[in-house]
């Protein structure tokens, strides 16, 4: 609320009193500082939402065309105020009413947009308003509706440098779905991260992307990438973060490191696989980052990967549920642990509870110390509502916070586990 209205006192005159003759009246002071002028990131979604709330608050009834106004008036005075916008994001039920060729400041405003968000079904025309005006775009954002205009093809088209692209659902068979993937094939030289999100489709195109630094897989179910065979023999000489938040066929997945691990210097997997484990100490030498899973009872997996991979600086461990105890973790992981290494994070699985007590907790500070590396440690603890973890013991507590007062520990984080958190 605070923002909107703050927004609506920085409108000039002109808009104020247009507004007003349309039955649209807010008692706001005019503002001192001039706050839409520093912007540069803009959602025209989270405006538009802002509008409806404060519409139903201050007026009892309210028209589609007020809300419309309100919204023309605000953009306008980005577009007029604003000197160079860097991201824009904008979704399907908003952009038939925008014309941006009324707002005399917008070619001024987009010419340098960096980041552009939207959603598949935007009008055609807003997209053609686009594409005249923007032609250095280099992150793109698309979420997959029920259709798809036939003006983001030529959206995308009409840029000059695009290097990040995400795709968000794609189902589409359409055909103005399948030229949206045909036309990114223009960037296989520049292109050099693609996340593609919760959607199912082939993905051999990916291959054209020769350059490719960092690859996003992602899907909440088991399968949704089942086109990832397509991918298994092809090399991509320059990828350093590959991250698959989805379940995918272990034996592809070996394949694929055993060609593209040496350059990896991040790594994120899903599955839970002592083959797949050895795999990576195997082929991915180099990594600086690893978000794996290691089962109880195959430490020596553990102690492979931290002798093998010496440029390790972060690793995750999962506890609870049938993975490595805590104990014998921190025990490995004082021991083989990289020069380089010094960050930790604990996931406790649902209804996790940590088996740790304090005496195990400070030797493991203690010999931590005692390293030929000095690193300090970060330790990071991530949980649901329903899990113990190892700091609501108290003494646990207490420890970490001595610890720390010593100078032991650099960071000490507790966060929230979400549920989608593997899919972003």
């Amino acid at each position: 609320m605070s923002i909107i209205n703050t927004l609506i006192s920085c409108l000039p005159n002109e808009s104020k009193e247009l507004l007003y003759e349309n039955g649209i009246n807010f008692k706001s002071k005019k503002s001192l500082f001039n706050y839409a002028s520093f912007c540069r990131v803009l959602s025209i979604h989270g405006i538009d939402q802002m509008i409806q709330l404060v519409l139903r608050k201050q007026q009892s009834t309210t028209s589609n065309y007020q809300k419309n106004l309100l919204s023309q008036e605000i953009l306008k005075m980005f577009m007029n105020q604003v000197s160079s916008l860097r991201s824009l994001d904008i979704y399907s039920g908003y952009s038939k009413e925008i014309i941006l060729d009324r707002f005399p400041g917008a070619k001024r405003c987009l010419n340098y947009l960096t980041e552009f968000k939207c959603s598949s079904d935007i009008d055609p025309k807003f997209f053609n308003q686009i594409s005249r005006i923007c032609h250095n775009i280099q992150i793109l954002n698309i979420k997959f509706g029920n259709d798809t205009s036939d003006g983001l093809a030529e959206l995308i088209s009409s840029q000059n440098n695009l290097k990040s692209v995400t795709l968000q659902n794609y189902y589409t068979t359409t055909d103005n779905g399948k030229k949206v993937i045909d036309t990114l094939k223009k960037f296989s030289s520049t292109l050099i991260k693609l996340k593609i999100r919760k959607s199912y489709m082939p993905l051999l195109f990916i291959s054209d992307f020769i350059n490719l630094q960092e690859l996003i897989l992602s899907s909440d179910y088991y399968g949704g990438c089942n086109y990832f065979n397509q991918l298994q023999d092809v090399t991509f000489p320059q990828l350093k973060v590959l991250k698959f938040y989805t379940f995918l066929e272990v034996e592809i997945l070996i394949k694929f490191l055993e060609i593209n691990g040496k350059n990896l210097r991040e790594l994120y997997i899903r599955d839970e696989n002592n083959s797949l484990n050895l795999a990576i100490a195997k082929f991915c030498p180099n990594l600086e980052t690893l978000f794996t899973k290691f089962i109880d009872k195959e430490p020596e997996t553990l102690k492979t990967i931290l002798t093998n991979c010496q440029n390790l600086e972060k690793i995750n461990f999962w506890c609870g549920y049938r993975y490595l105890n805590e104990k014998e973790f921190l025990e490995i992981l004082t021991e083989y642990s990289p020069k380089n290494f010094y960050k930790l994070e604990m996931y406790y699985v649902f209804n996790a509870q940590s088996k740790l007590f304090s005496k195990e907790l400070e030797n493991f500070f203690i010999d931590w110390n005692d390293r030929t590396s000095k690193k300090l440690l970060s330790l990071v603890i991530i949980k649901d509502h329903e899990s113990l973890s190892l700091e609501e013991n108290d003494k646990n507590m207490k420890i970490i916070q001595s610890y720390m007062k010593l100078g032991f520990i650099k960071n000490f984080r507790i966060r929230k586990y979400e549920n989608n958190h593997y899919l972003y």
